[in-house]
């Protein structure tokens, strides 16, 4: 019996390879085009849960705008459920409002495992109103910021681990 391995590599993120899988199950490399056709194409966020207990335009805080609605995707959601942390795939996408209900960005968390391990592995994006990309990767104002809830695994909206 013979077994064929398939790996399919990124350009940016060469020479590191991954498995052929993560393409049939349709996950997103951790690039900002690669996200945003997921959360808006092929997976869109809209029809996600929004996170527990939070309903649409909640009060936010700076930088991410006056109201906000976050949305998980379905390993997010289970995360949030188990509270032990985000596990490998999730996703969380925040829609940033100013005062006026006006949407103003799209912010991104998205769990890569092996991505970023001295940032619990998280890829980050924010995105204009219109989806254009405005910051993506290991972003040092994320990292910095959500650093300091790092024992709840880099998440302020709610509680998602024991801790």
């Amino acid at each position: 019996m013979s077994a064929l391995a398939v790996y399919a590599v990124h350009p940016d993120t060469s020479p590191k390879v991954f498995p052929y899988e993560s393409v049939l199950k349709h996950i997103p490399w951790a690039a900002g085009g690669d996200v945003r056709y997921h959360i808006t194409i092929h997976k869109p966020y809209r029809e996600w849960a929004k996170w527990p207990g939070k309903g649409e335009l909640y009060k936010g805080t700076e930088p991410h705008g006056a109201l906000l609605t976050t949305y998980v995707n379905e390993t997010a959601l289970g995360s949030i459920t188990k509270g032990k942390g985000m596990e490998d795939g999730s996703i969380i996408v925040k829609e940033n409002y100013d005062t006026n209900k006006k949407l103003t960005a799209v912010t991104v968390m998205y769990k890569v495992k092996d991505y970023n391990p001295s940032g619990n592995d998280w890829f980050w994006a924010k995105y204009d109103d219109k989806f254009n990309i405005l910051d993506e990767g290991k972003v040092n104002a994320c990292i910095g910021c959500h650093g300091k809830v790092k024992d709840n695994d880099y998440i302020y909206t709610g509680k998602v681990t024991g801790k």
